[in-house]
């Protein structure tokens, strides 16, 4: 293949960040660095100088990344993993299961029904392993009201896991009051922040987790890395043995290329998430009502003025159209979107979020997600504001 084969002979306009962001300089800089030097392709295990230097190396990524969530977080908390999804079965399976050897009465787990897949697909291996798995549905709005967890939760409970924030519609959720209710009845708190990360202010220690998933492609860093940051003394199995790297949580040598590269995007990012924050969210409240003044289009959250919300995920369906049909046309006049969750693209169901939301199926068969980051040219905004709104007629 050349370098050729992979150019575009016309211009196209990538929003569907929230399925994965292109690389930024400062990670593409950092593997750079790392291949120019000695260390690159050095295991970070081994005793010799070199390893040991790839070893110093490995903690102060781990110790950059750990400030990202907050200025209290040890590195020893960060665990790295090869992704979000790692990250979330070792925090679903291994808190759920560690905290059953200490307590045999706590069998019971409870997550949200708008969870990504990769919380989700996990949940029959719990009920393999013996756990009993409830589901909490969100409000109209896509948010994971705190009384619907406090009518489910007891003392049976092992782990709650509930993400920040939805993948989908972008609806934040109150992660710091879910956390209460779980810690009030001896249960601790995952949450998959995959989405969130870097996105919205993380505090750990404010939204008072036990663990967190985060994921590297989502910000910027290169596919393939992840980390869960794991409350010290937080009980966790894991889910596989060999080598004992990462404190014995997760083994395998460790990708040091792809880690400098996230912990350059966490150094670049965190200290700017409040001014983007803002930034972007006005971008994101100018599209929601420009295509929400067309008739067939309307947002999947309806109060979305009123929603605690992603900056860069605007969710819609547009009525009289499959989704499959709109990104078709849209990928063929140059803006490429996606329908729910890139993982689930495969499906021609309507997306599980948005009928747990109480969407009718119908409806939901012609949802479109529109997502960027820090990166995007509001103009581009406008150009496929006006595209979208042509095709809806």
């Amino acid at each position: 293949m050349t370098n050729n084969s992979i150019q575009q002979d016309r211009a196209l306009v990538n929003l569907d960040y929230a399925a994965s962001t292109p690389m930024r300089p400062e990670a593409i800089e950092a593997q750079r660095r790392y291949d120019a030097s000695d260390i690159a392709g050095v295991n970070p295990n081994s005793l010799h100088t070199l390893g040991r230097t790839a070893a110093r190396e490995l903690e102060r990524a781990r110790r950059r990344v750990a400030v990202s969530l907050g200025a209290s977080v040890r590195p020893s908390e960060i665990v790295f993993t090869g992704g979000g999804t790692e990250a979330n079965v070792l925090a679903l399976m291994g808190i759920a299961e560690g905290v059953r050897m200490r307590d045999r009465s706590r069998t019971r787990v409870i997550t949200s029904s708008i969870e990504h897949d990769s919380i989700l697909d996990n949940v029959p291996m719990l009920r393999e392993a013996g756990f009993t798995v409830d589901f909490i549905d969100p409000d109209a709005s896509g948010v994971v009201r705190p009384d619907a967890l406090s009518a489910a939760i007891d003392s049976d409970v092992a782990l709650v896991s509930v993400m920040v924030a939805n993948n989908e519609t972008g609806a934040v959720q109150p992660i710091a009051d879910l956390a209460r209710i779980a810690h009030d009845h001896g249960a601790f708190m995952h949450t998959d922040a995959i989405q969130g990360y870097l996105h919205i202010p993380l505090d750990v220690v404010q939204l008072d987790v036990d663990a967190l998933s985060l994921a590297g492609h989502k910000v910027g860093a290169p596919v393939g890395i992840g980390a869960l940051y794991l409350k010290s003394r937080t009980p966790v199995k894991p889910r596989s043995h060999g080598g004992g790297q990462e404190s014995g949580r997760r083994p395998g040598t460790q990708d040091l290329r792809a880690i400098v590269a996230l912990a350059a995007v966490a150094d670049a990012l965190a200290p700017s998430v409040h001014e983007e924050h803002g930034r972007l969210l006005e971008l994101a409240d100018a599209l929601y009502a420009r295509l929400s003044s067309h008739p067939r289009i309307r947002p999947t959250i309806e109060q979305w003025e009123h929603t605690d919300r992603l900056p860069g995920i605007v969710s819609v369906t547009v009525d009289g159209f499959e989704s499959e049909e709109l990104i078709l046309k849209l990928d063929a006049a140059g803006f490429e979107v996606s329908a729910a969750s890139a993982c689930s693209s495969g499906s021609l169901d309507a997306s599980h979020v948005l009928l747990a939301m109480g969407i009718p199926r119908e409806r939901a068969l012609g949802s479109l997600r529109i997502s960027f980051d820090d990166r995007v040219d509001p103009q581009d905004l406008d150009r496929f504001a006006d595209c979208l709104l042509s095709i809806a007629g």
